[in-house]
């Protein structure tokens, strides 16, 4: 779905543009679309200059590589079986389901708090990473958001921003790399391993959400 979903968008939002898919061939762009939503997932390498992308393609590849690859994978992101977790949580809780349910089995609480965990814990480092290099550089917030996914997934794709950056900005970026290549997993493991059991139960409090 990523794949197919990924190259779909970029085709449609760049089809038209001269610098990218618009001077190819309909076929070499449809190929171009495939490749590049595959890369934005791991690999890092595109035969487009990324940083010609309009806006809305510059979008979709930041989120393409948030989610990263495949769980135990050696691809970055927050992985996409974090994402089907949480799609699915949100899928069980609209049609009022007690429990997440899918293929006829039954994921577990403590699986969902950790891929909600891993979720929190990746927009947080690039939230703050996003608003510490624009804050340094004034860069446009698009191509400092794309670059900074781009460290957090360990991709390798750039807007031409980061050869540009400030040595202060740098250091930001290389933490950025850090943590999210070792700080997920270790979050993940960290989380997991809490789970302990408890005798008894407290009174139950609903606060009002959303």
């Amino acid at each position: 779905l990523l794949l197919i979903g990924g190259a779909g968008a970029f085709f449609v939002l760049e089809y038209d543009n001269p610098e990218t898919f618009g001077a190819m061939p309909f076929g070499e762009s449809v190929f171009q679309a495939l490749f590049l939503s595959a890369m934005t997932r791991s690999g890092g390498f595109s035969f487009v200059d990324v940083g010609e992308l309009y806006g809305s393609g510059t979008v979709v590849g930041s989120m393409l590589m948030f989610v990263g690859g495949g769980s135990a994978s050696t691809a970055g992101g927050i992985k996409v079986t974090t994402l089907a977790v949480l799609a699915l949580a949100v899928w069980s809780e609209a049609q009022g389901r007690q429990s997440v349910q899918i293929f006829g089995r039954r994921i577990p609480s403590d699986v969902q708090r950790v891929a909600v965990a891993v979720l929190a814990w990746g927009a947080t480092i690039v939230a703050l990473a996003t608003i510490v290099v624009a804050q340094i550089t004034h860069a446009p917030i698009a191509q400092v958001l794309f670059d900074v996914i781009s460290a957090f997934g360990t991709v390798g794709l750039s807007t031409g921003l980061t050869e540009a950056l400030p040595e202060s900005a740098l250091y930001v970026m290389a933490v950025t790399i850090f943590m999210g290549r070792v700080g997920t997993v270790t979050l993940a493991a960290a989380v997991a391993a809490t789970s302990k059991s408890q005798l008894y139960a407290l009174p139950v409090e609903r606060p009002i959400v959303g």
